[in-house]
């Protein structure tokens, strides 16, 4: 799978030279040509179907292993449950949703960190080589001023992201309490509706359920404020910062659309967690019950 991913971000860093050609044919069509514009639409489809495909096997791949790792969480928790003789809160929803969603929250991490390492070593030079040919505003003194500039962004919005979402792996964690609850009460009544799942009891569980995610949707919304405003502004970045080199006619527009995939590629890596905090808020929740539930199953187990 590792190489596999090298092999995506290796075709990534073709696509980037192709761009910067497709688009200074595009730029001045009479000094090149029709001819010379379909063949660079066949080297990009001789790039993009190997990419299409190693993708695919990648993510095959990937969930057959995440299957595999679910399995191995789920029967090491299954024979110390049953050793244990004390009640354990959620226990059947932590063997069973808990461990599927850590595994697949890991899972979808995980490959995201892993590329986002490689294609930081593969386009950071890259970048750099591209910063001194815009001669960014304002940094012209300094080398590989782009590359400063997106680790710059990305490093300050994560650390405002966790400042403005710093609530709500513990709203989550309080959420899957309650739905806990509330699902164990249809689960009892399936079999003793007379005891169990009443009207009254079931509204006063949703109730909760109810106040705790209008908490959570209120604390997501001023998030999402921030990261939709984020990633606007970066967005045209690369694209203000060469502009002065581009009507100066110091750089074609080929180098401007490689400098702004190039920059992306590069933000995107570091800014990562940014862009996937509310996965993270989920995962430290789901991580949280999982690591409650092995203490109670090595507080109650029962010895010899």
């Amino acid at each position: 799978m590792l190489v596999a991913l090298y092999a995506q971000v290796y075709m990534s860093v073709l696509l980037n030279d192709w761009y910067g050609r497709y688009y200074d044919i595009l730029q001045k069509p009479t000094e090149h040509g029709i001819a010379a514009f379909w063949n660079n639409l066949w080297e990009w489809v001789f790039i993009v179907i190997p990419y299409i495909l190693v993708a695919t096997g990648v993510s095959y791949f990937t969930r057959l292993y995440t299957l595999q790792w679910r399995e191995a969480i789920t029967f090491n928790y299954i024979p110390r449950w049953r050793n244990v003789h004390e009640e354990i809160e959620g226990a059947s929803q932590r063997i069973q949703e808990d461990t599927f969603r850590f595994a697949r929250i890991v899972e979808s991490l995980g490959l995201q960190v892993v590329r986002a390492i490689m294609t930081l070593f593969a386009f950071l030079p890259v970048l750099w080589k591209l910063s001194n040919k815009v001669n960014v505003v304002f940094l012209n003194d300094i080398p590989g001023a782009l590359v400063w500039v997106a680790i710059a962004t990305s490093f300050g919005g994560m650390v405002i992201s966790w400042l403005v979402g710093v609530k709500l792996p513990g709203l989550e964690y309080n959420n899957q309490k309650v739905e806990a609850a509330f699902r164990k009460e249809l689960v009892l009544g399936e079999d003793d509706k007379i005891n169990h799942s009443s009207i009254e009891t079931l509204t006063e569980l949703f109730t909760g359920i109810r106040f705790n995610y209008r908490r959570l949707y209120l604390h997501y919304g001023y998030f999402d404020l921030w990261v939709w405003f984020y990633d606007q502004a970066v967005s045209l970045l690369p694209e203000i910062l060469a502009a002065p080199a581009l009507f100066a006619g110091k750089v074609t527009l080929g180098v401007i659309m490689q400098v702004g995939n190039a920059f992306a590629k590069v933000h995107n890596s570091f800014a990562l967690f940014v862009h996937n905090w509310t996965t993270v808020t989920e995962l430290r929740s789901i991580w949280k019950r999982l690591h409650e539930f092995e203490a109670n199953l090595e507080k109650y187990k029962v010895s010899g």
